[in-house]
């Protein structure tokens, strides 16, 4: 096995690398910007000499997901990567695999909208990737990284959490952190399962057998409403072991703060300036980054933001992390947001200012 290799890589280019290193056995993308390198990676890289992992440029969003879809039902550990308006298109096979409780990964690096909108960064998509942008009651897990580093680890969590749950898991990153350079320590190669090790972890695929000796049969259809409530309710309660036991989340110079900034992705990455220059001048202010955007750290920034002055939430968007965090503090503490739009980048002294400003 290969040792840890250190290297320089944008954050696109750490997410092909990693998938590689942890086992994927198959791609299935569309380029398009901000995330085109990690799909032009993974073409350079060759996997499939070294691995066997497969690697296909599909014809549309749609296709990809639904290629995701087939692979993963499969038992195999399978992942696709897109932007903002890509992922609005794979909505409806996101929706299917976790109805169907099929295990894969999806990578957003984030742009404006709505629509087509602008090739800049955003954090826009937080509603889209964590209240399940397509039909149905659920929720796909989902990890926003805020370094190269990250975006290299979270790989392998995404796909180890898949599994565990038999739920799609997201990496919600964005343009920043997508298209910048960083250090990123990249981790040994380690082996792709052989058939047989898929058949044991994964007997509820399409090789598998039923009790009664059916082939598995993976759907999410059921036509009778009493079956398809009792699914739903199973859902729910994997939801709620979900939320117990996989909620992630960092907090820096909270001990003493009066303030409370939460951020997650690359908008912590600019608060952490931000509180650097705000206590030069006096003010005392802390970070809370969500790590986990879905399952949310509700109970956490509630703990918290007790005894506070109050909370600011940094996002570039125009406000949708910001309601979780409300509902999280019920009115005990006051709650603002600051964000800028259109792809624009906030920098650390519009935070301070809007911290002034609003409380």
């Amino acid at each position: 096995m290969a040792e840890q290799e250190v290297t320089l890589l944008k954050g696109n280019e750490a997410i092909a690398h990693a998938a590689i290193r942890c086992g994927a056995d198959a791609f299935f993308g569309y380029p398009i910007t901000p995330q085109s390198e990690i799909i032009e990676t993974l073409s350079e890289l060759k996997p499939w000499e070294k691995t066997g992992m497969v690697v296909v440029q599909a014809e549309s969003e749609v296709s990809s997901i639904n290629m995701v879809y087939g692979g993963a039902a499969a038992g195999k550990r399978v992942f696709t990567s897109s932007s903002s308006p890509g992922v609005a298109l794979m909505q409806e096979g996101i929706s299917y695999m976790a109805g169907a409780e099929l295990p894969g990964v999806i990578v957003n690096v984030q742009r404006g909208g709505p629509g087509l909108g602008t090739i800049q960064p955003s954090q826009s998509d937080y509603f889209q990737a964590t209240r399940g942008g397509g039909n149905g009651d659920y929720y796909v897990i989902v990890l926003a990284p805020s370094s190269v580093q990250e975006m290299a680890d979270f790989m392998e969590l995404a796909f180890d959490l898949a599994f565990k749950y038999r739920i799609p898991a997201m990496i919600l990153s964005d343009g920043v952190i997508g298209q910048m350079m960083e250090r990123v320590v990249l981790p040994p190669y380690k082996p792709r399962r052989t058939e047989e090790e898929i058949k044991k972890e994964c007997p509820w695929a399409t090789f598998g057998r039923t009790k009664d000796r059916q082939p598995n049969i993976i759907t999410s259809l059921e036509l009778q409403p009493e079956q398809m409530e009792l699914r739903n309710i199973h859902l729910q309660e994997k939801y709620q072991t979900i939320r117990e036991n996989e909620v992630r989340y960092e907090t820096k110079h909270c001990e003493d703060a009066d303030y409370l900034i939460v951020a997650f992705g690359s908008a912590a990455r600019i608060s952490e300036k931000a509180i650097e220059l705000a206590r030069n001048e006096g003010l005392k202010v802390g970070l809370l980054r969500p790590i986990t955007l879905w399952p949310f750290p509700s109970k956490e920034v509630a703990a918290m933001a007790e005894g506070k002055k109050g909370v600011l939430s940094v996002e570039i968007n125009a406000g949708q992390m910001v309601e979780d965090i409300r509902l999280a503090v019920n009115g005990k503490v006051p709650v603002e947001h600051f964000g800028r739009l259109g792809g624009i980048v906030p920098e650390p002294d519009e935070i301070v200012k809007a911290l002034k400003e609003k409380f």
